[in-house]
């Protein structure tokens, strides 16, 4: 597994890795508090989400973490941002997670064809035989839609963080195995088809 900073370019979507310079465009979008609901972070303000890339660009320079922000080609505009985290090359795994989409662009292709774009990238580049997703046990919005590409649920961590807000989160974890990988891979090809 070779971690370095690289683009994932697909036919609606492209990830590129994120840079201090991509703040601006990030505000934009991510200043929208029901984004932030199910997540471990409050950010309501420009300098909320200034803590947050400098976390994510510092997990970068501790090569634990490939932040990407996420950009809709057709208006060419930044609407999100997501990683691959807690990256762990002797087990071949990896993380995907830390997603977030502005309003505007969820339930389209956005999210379909860059879980498309990493989860390729995972299983087909770094040859990892296993990608994990979490999210808070409270968030049936996002253990859907991993259920729905194909994710298998694996099972809740109780106390699992603490919340910027003090709040106790549970986490419900979901994997991908590499012997799974070309069902997923299809099931999210079919599913772009229909949103494009």
């Amino acid at each position: 597994m070779k971690i370095e900073p690289i683009v994932l370019d697909g036919e609606f979507v492209q990830l590129v890795p994120l840079e201090e310079s991509h703040f601006d465009a990030l505000c934009e979008v991510g200043i929208e508090p029901e984004l932030w609901r199910w997540t471990g972070n409050i950010v309501k303000a420009r300098d909320d989400l200034k803590r947050y890339v400098d976390k994510a660009l510092a997990d970068r320079d501790r090569g634990v973490s490939l932040p990407f922000v996420t950009q809709d080609k057709a208006s060419t505009r930044i609407v999100g941002s997501t990683r691959f985290g807690n990256i762990d090359t002797a087990n071949r795994k990896a993380e995907i997670g830390w997603t977030w989409i502005n309003s505007r662009w969820q339930r389209t292709y956005v999210n379909t064809e860059a879980k498309l774009l990493m989860l390729t990238h995972a299983f087909e580049e770094w040859k990892c035989i296993r990608v994990e997703l979490k999210t808070d046990a409270k968030n049936e919005k996002s253990r859907n839609a991993m259920l729905r590409i194909g994710a298998k649920e694996e099972g809740t961590l109780r106390n699992h963080m603490i919340t910027e807000s003090g709040r106790f989160r549970d986490s419900v974890y979901f994997s991908i195995i590499e012997s799974e990988w070309e069902s997923v891979k299809s099931k999210l090809r079919s599913m772009l088809s229909r949103q494009e």
